[in-house]
């Protein structure tokens, strides 16, 4: 069985820890889940079209993150948390528009990690954790192309970091800049986005993020 301060400790360094945290959320003693809202987001399709416009997104197929979506009602009042799914994650397509909770920061404060920049960034399905054992590795949404990223006390960088759209966990949003969709609605979100882009024969789609 894993320790407690082997998972905390796992979880300060998880891009090379992953096996061991997901051991101890299997097998250890149950942690408290991380705060989710009640429902997914309410927010109507004619108002995420309307932002999609607005920053130039005409794509058959978009994705649209909200940074900040639950700002006032989860997590302290008036600021933008980390380690909680206080964002939202849309899916936007004629025939589709479905919502998702999520969260669009990395899970924790630290010198050098990156959080996403707001803008328009493009995705294609891949693999998520290509750096880890097979067995850890799965399908995900991961950068078709450069992205700037906002590094705590260091600033904007720009280019392939593996800033992917993946499954987070029940006891931790799992990000080092990642965007992440609450595992209970990960395989619906992946499920739809791989349809829509199949039914529109698209080789990536946009992500729109932007902060409430």
């Amino acid at each position: 069985m894993i320790s407690d301060t082997l998972y905390h400790a796992a979880c300060r360094n998880r891009d090379v820890s992953e096996e061991i945290i997901r051991e101890y959320e299997a097998e250890g003693p149950e942690l408290m889940p991380v705060a989710t809202p009640k429902s997914k987001p309410q927010q109507p399709r004619e108002v995420t079209a309307a932002d999609l416009i607005a920053h130039g997104v005409r794509d058959a197929v978009a994705l649209i993150g909200y940074r900040g979506y639950y700002r006032d009602t989860l997590g302290e009042p008036g600021r933008n948390d980390r380690g909680i799914y206080d964002d939202a994650l849309m899916v936007y397509s004629p025939e589709v528009y479905a919502t998702f909770n999520a969260n669009t920061d990395p899970s924790r404060y630290a010198t050098g990690i990156a959080s996403l920049a707001t803008g328009v960034w493009r995705y294609k399905i891949g693999i998520h954790g290509l750096s880890k054992p097979a067995r850890l590795q799965y399908r995900a949404l991961v950068q078709a192309g450069p992205v700037t990223v906002i590094r705590d006390k260091q600033g904007p960088d720009t280019g392939m970091f593996g800033i992917n759209i993946h499954r987070g966990g029940v006891s931790t949003t799992s990000s080092l800049g990642c965007q992440t969709i609450h595992p209970d609605q990960w395989t619906a979100f992946l499920a739809l986005v791989e349809a829509e882009m199949k039914r529109h024969a698209l080789k990536s789609v946009p992500y729109l993020l932007i902060e409430r």
